[in-house]
C-alpha cells in the first residue's frame, strides 16, 4: 500500500548554495497527492510546487522545481532519496524558503528522522512505473541509461582528475533498505578549484567543510576524510535516486550513469515519458513492493557514522 509519514518531521539549517537559514517540515498527506513542497513564505499566489519531472529545470549543481507562477524549491535531491529511499509515496514538505537545508550534506538526517516518526500505510495500492524498454541520453560530459529490470537497480561511474576521487564505480540492488545501508550517509564533494567559481557566479554560498567533502588533488581536506573510500560514487548514487523519484512513483528498471549529474537525469526521465511504449503504470503486489527500495527498513540499520 502507498505510505506517508506517521508524523510531522522538522528541520532547520542553511541552504548549500544561497547559505541563507530555513525551516522545513514533511507533513503526512493522504493517497495518491505525492511529493509536494509548499513555500510558507510565499502569501500570495501558488505556493505550491510538485516533485514532479516535468517541473525540474536544468542546473548543473542542483535540482530545482518551479510551478506555473515562477515559485522554485532547489536543492531537493537529498531529502527525495530520503523519502524514496524510506519507502514513502505521499508528503506535504513545508519550507519558508527557496532551498532546502543542507545539513551534513548528505540524506541521513532526513532519513533517521523520518524512520524515527515512522511510516503509516495509507488505504490505496502503489502505483509502479515499469521501464519495458531501453531509453538513453548523451551530453558532451557523459551518459545516462534506464532499460528493464525486476527492480531498481544502479550502476554508476565517475571520473575525476582529483586522485582522492579519481575513477570510481559501484553496483546496487536498491531494494530492501539498501539505500538506508550504503548510501543516505555520503556527502556532497566537490574540488577546492572549483569552490571560488562556484561562489562567484552566486552558488555554493552555504557550503562549508561540516556539509560537505573538499578535495585538493590526492588530499581530502575536510576534517575526518571520508565515510567511505569511493564516497563521491556513493554520493553521485543518492543523487540520482533523489533525481529518480521525480519520475512521481517508484519505478522498476535499470539506472546506469557514466559521469551523469542532475541535468541528465532529468532528460533521461523527459525521455521515458516522451516514449509511449517505453514504460507501463502497474498496480504492485505484495512480491513486488517487496523489492522497492524502502520495503522493511528499520532506523538501526543507518550507518552510525552519520
Amino acid at each position: 500500500m502507498q505510505t506517508s509519514v506517521q508524523s510531522t518531521v522538522r528541520f532547520t539549517g542553511i541552504g548549500l548554495h544561497t547559505g541563507l537559514p530555513v525551516a522545513m517540515s514533511i507533513c503526512p498527506a493522504p493517497a495518491d497527492h505525492g511529493i509536494v513542497f509548499e513555500r510558507s513564505d510565499i502569501r500570495l499566489g501558488n505556493a505550491h510546487v510538485p516533485a514532479l519531472f516535468d517541473h525540474a529545470e536544468q542546473s548543473p549543481l542542483c535540482t530545482m522545481i518551479v510551478n506555473q507562477s515562477g515559485v522554485s524549491v532547489s536543492t531537493i535531491e537529498h531529502v527525495m532519496a530520503a523519502l524514496a529511499g524510506c519507502g514513502v509515496h505521499n508528503a506535504l514538505i513545508r519550507i519558508d524558503g527557496p532551498e532546502v537545508p543542507v545539513m551534513d550534506g548528505s540524506a541521513a538526517p532526513f532519513v533517521r528522522s523520518i524512520l524515527s516518526a515512522g511510516v503509516k500505510r495509507l488505504s490505496a495500492p502503489i502505483r509502479v512505473i515499469e521501464v519495458l524498454s531501453t531509453v538513453e541520453v548523451h551530453t558532451a560530459q557523459g551518459w545516462a541509461r534506464l532499460g528493464p529490470a525486476n527492480g531498481l537497480t544502479m550502476d554508476f561511474h565517475i571520473d575525476f582528475e582529483d586522485k582522492a576521487i579519481g575513477k570510481q564505480s559501484k553496483s546496487l540492488n536498491l531494494a530492501n533498505g539498501a539505500f538506508v545501508r550504503e548510501l543516505c550517509d555520503s556527502r556532497t564533494f566537490c574540488r577546492a578549484a572549483d569552490v571560488e567559481a562556484m561562489r562567484a557566479v552566486g552558488k555554493a554560498l552555504g557550503g562549508t567543510m561540516d556539509n560537505a567533502v573538499v578535495v585538493d588533488g590526492d588530499t581530502v581536506l575536510s576534517p575526518g576524510g571520508l565515510r567511505h573510500t569511493n564516497e563521491a560514487v556513493r554520493h553521485k548514487m543518492l543523487d540520482a535516486l533523489g533525481d529518480l523519484a521525480l519520475a512521481g512513483a517508484p519505478l522498476l528498471g535499470h539506472y546506469e550513469g557514466h559521469k551523469a549529474g542532475h541535468t541528465l537525469t532529468n532528460m533521461l526521465l523527459r525521455e521515458l515519458f516522451a516514449t509511449p511504449d517505453g514504460y507501463r503504470i502497474r498496480d504492485c503486489d505484495t512480491d513486488l513492493a517487496a523489492r522497492l527500495p524502502g520495503a522493511g527498513v528499520e532506523a538501526h540499520e543507518i550507518p552510525a557514522v552519520a
